[in-house]
């Protein structure tokens, strides 16, 4: 199932040389509404796949953000670092929603929506937060007493987002647009106002913009979030009441004007490390497996880190027997498990910095981002970004700038061909 860990998964099998399909529940892939921050964790792997350069011609560097008030008052200046193939589409099936699968000793077959069957070695269930894959998984193992009871807890909601992206603007009423780099500004509400509201400079003299509102201080975000229908003209009554907050560039009314309606979507910020990922043959990756807030802007490249690490593993796997591969995904799940585990608590401290509009959160975001030294900054930022999985079988990107990176598992199949081509080398 796809999704941008999907694709970016079928990007990699592709390189490999690993044979794969890719199903997809949606009618068609439309572009995102809203921004995606890619740190330094992925981008060598991008680069390994000769994609770097193609992913920076439409995209714009962010070293700095700014946090202002909602008065436009500057609160702080956060913290960058110094700069440092795509999936065949007859390979992509739209339309194609899973309704159950079926494990054994040889393979795993797949029931479509159609009532269409399709069999394989592995199942991938990269399809988002509430995965269909995940949710047949899991449905199987209580039932046979195999799944932990905090995987059939719900996930915690705490905020919800309204995000979209304005069409082009005119560069002389909106200079910024014109900019190399990413303008980024976060504007944090004041104890009246449980909203943060932000706005990014993209490609195409656009601005993105995003508005979070923490539930349980507002009545309009707790109606909402209990919908089950999200609709334009929902969106449109929130707009409305947020249009007259202030922004760098005017007010939010002047962006959400040049904002196409049907290009707004409101998301819940919900979070959710489950224990479970993988079982004979079926695995999950991206926010199937794990759902981070997206306060620290992760949550992407969590998706595609898992991406090159499953691939890593499959790609290790001589013959494709039942034991092969539950080694291979159990191996995903233990090279990967730790490194994500440890962004949650970090995520939740972002969150309450940027999100945060109770009295005990509004002196946390003080204290934190004006007597913080902002070495103590540069160190937490060098560690976060010292995590920079690559593939195995394909030729390593060079090093850029001084940090150290984490080393990763070596690949046992590329191990095992250097050993033999040393053996042979050495009885010529």
């Amino acid at each position: 199932m796809a999704g941008l860990a999907g694709l970016f998964l079928g990007i990699l099998l592709e390189r490999a040389g690993i044979p794969y399909t890719i199903y997809e529940r949606a009618t068609e892939i439309k572009p995102l509404g809203g921004v995606m921050c890619l740190s330094p964790n992925i981008l060598t792997a991008f680069e390994q796949l000769g994609l770097y350069e193609e992913l920076m011609s439409f995209s714009k560097r962010g070293r700095e953000g700014y946090f202002y008030s909602d008065q436009l008052n500057i609160i702080a200046t956060s913290i960058g670092l110094p700069a440092d193939e795509k999936t065949p589409s007859h390979k992509i099936h739209l339309a194609k929603r899973i309704l159950s699968f079926e494990q054994d000793q040889e393979g795993i077959t797949v029931t479509l929506g159609d009532n269409a069957t399709v069999r394989g070695d592995i199942l991938v269930g990269a399809d988002g937060a509430h995965s269909a894959v995940r949710s047949h998984l899991y449905k199987t193992l209580d039932k046979q007493g195999l799944l932990p009871k905090s995987d059939t807890e719900a996930m915690s909601v705490g905020y919800i987002s309204l995000v979209g992206t304005t069409d082009a603007l005119d560069p002389i009423r909106y200079p910024c647009v014109l900019q190399e780099e990413c303008d980024t500004v976060f504007i944090i509400g004041d104890g009246s106002t449980p909203y943060t509201w932000a706005t990014f400079t993209v490609p195409g003299n656009k601005i993105c913009w995003n508005v979070v509102i923490q539930l349980g201080l507002s009545s309009l975000a707790d109606e909402d979030v209990g919908s089950a229908d999200w609709v334009a003209q929902d969106n449109q009554k929130m707009l409305d009441a947020i249009r007259h907050f202030k922004t760098t560039y005017g007010t939010l009314g002047d962006l959400f004007d040049a904002t196409q309606i049907d290009r707004v979507s409101k998301v819940a910020f919900e979070d959710k490390l489950f224990e479970t990922w993988n079982y004979d043959r079926v695995v999950l990756i991206g926010d199937a497996a794990h759902k981070l807030l997206p306060s620290t802007g992760a949550g992407a490249v969590n998706a595609m880190q898992d991406a090159v690490l499953l691939v890593n593993h499959i790609f290790d796997i001589s013959v494709t027997n039942f034991e092969n591969v539950q080694a291979a995904l159990s191996g995903y799940k233990d090279e990967r498990f730790e490194a994500v585990k440890e962004q949650y608590p970090q995520s939740y401290i972002s969150a309450k910095l940027m999100y945060g509009h109770t009295l005990m959160e509004r002196i946390l975001r003080h204290i934190i981002l004006n007597w913080m030294p902002k070495s103590v900054q540069k160190k937490q930022l060098s560690r976060d970004t010292a995590y920079r999985p690559q593939a195995n079988f394909l030729p390593p990107a060079p090093k850029r700038g001084t940090l150290e990176t984490i080393p990763q598992w070596p690949s046992k199949r590329v191990q095992k061909e250097e050993d033999e081509a040393r053996k042979r080398a050495a009885s010529l």
